[in-house]
């Protein structure tokens, strides 16, 4: 197998230079994920999360991000081959005395595993705000009532205690009955049956709307509609356009974290990314250069807090959903 051939320090520094972006997103992203054990019925992490998924910059982040994890991944399995290349058969007839961090040789194993685990996470979300499977949507009130008429359809229903169908079928009533008293002009007769129209699309709406209300899963500061189901995302995206009704995945991690099974997955998968981490940080400085055996001990503390913190924000979050759903 013939590789480009680009100097192995050349590989590593890259490397090193990714990996530390991927650790600060890592933080990032542990420190936003307290927000789901906030007892506000998830108004921060879905204001959150519709940020994230809204704002230009962050999408163009999200696509740098992605990048940089498969440039990490490919380049690091550049490294091994290349590695194995140049030494080919030989092996060395005595053991190295150079002091090896003990984790070092686990780091191709604890990629792999990383990587596996990685698409469970994925499954679990990413792909449901890819679109490419179904999950529970969230959408902004203030979204959805852009349109005045469906404002006063919810009203009405709701007033005279009808379904939006019903409100349709009063509608071509009334408007028949004028018809047949010969009491409009053609011109306005078309400008009612333009907004009849729009009403009857926007009745897949109000029954999300109202069936929303119903089952209370209207936000408590009143700003979001949560749980919807894929059909009920649907029928919004089709009347407002793709995106208006985005992942709630807020409540997702609250279902998924009571499930036992999942969250010993997601106990193991910071466990490995924790020994992975735990070279990885030492890794960085030494390849850029950035040691030094005045504040080699010092990086070596603030490698261990750094790992600690990340892994126990992580775990605090599966367990803290997961602890209080047992009673």
């Amino acid at each position: 197998m013939n590789l480009p051939q680009i100097h192995s320090i050349t590989k590593k520094i890259l490397v090193a230079l990714i990996a530390a972006f991927l650790m600060i997103f890592l933080l990032f992203h542990a420190c936003a994920n307290l927000c789901i054990l906030r007892n506000d019925d998830g108004a921060w992490y879905n204001a959150f999360c519709h940020f994230m998924g809204t704002n230009i910059f962050v999408k163009v982040f999200e696509i740098i991000l992605m990048a940089c994890f498969l440039l990490h991944m490919c380049l690091t399995l550049w490294l091994v081959i290349t590695n194995r290349q140049a030494r080919g058969t030989e092996r060395y007839h005595q053991r190295s005395k150079t002091k090896t961090h003990p984790y070092s040789k686990l780091m191709p194993w604890t990629g792999v595993l990383i990587l596996l685990l990685l698409f469970v996470h994925f499954h679990d979300f990413y792909f449901v705000k890819m679109g490419w499977i179904p999950g529970n949507y969230m959408v902004q009130t203030k979204e959805l009532f852009t349109k005045p008429e469906l404002n006063q359809m919810v009203q009405v229903c709701q007033q005279y205690n009808m379904t939006p169908q019903d409100y349709i079928a009063a509608n071509d009533q009334q408007l028949e009955q004028v018809k047949s008293q010969g009491q409009i002009g053609e011109q306005e007769l078309a400008e009612i049956n333009e907004q009849l129209d729009k009403l009857r699309e926007l009745v897949p709406v109000a029954d999300v709307v109202i069936n929303a209300q119903a089952d209370k899963k209207l936000s408590e500061d009143g700003q979001y509609i949560n749980q919807l189901s894929y059909e009920e995302r649907n029928a919004i995206n089709a009347v407002y356009g793709k995106g208006t009704a985005e992942p709630d995945f807020y409540h997702m991690a609250r279902v998924k974290f009571t499930k036992l099974y999942i969250v010993l997955i997601y106990l193991l998968f910071f466990a490995v990314v924790g020994i992975h981490l735990r070279h990885g940080f030492s890794s960085v400085f030494q390849t850029l250069g950035l040691n030094n055996y005045k504040y080699n001990k010092a990086i070596e503390i603030i490698g261990i807090i750094y790992v600690w913190a990340v892994c126990c924000i992580f775990s605090l979050v599966v367990l803290g959903v997961y602890i209080p759903s047992l009673f």
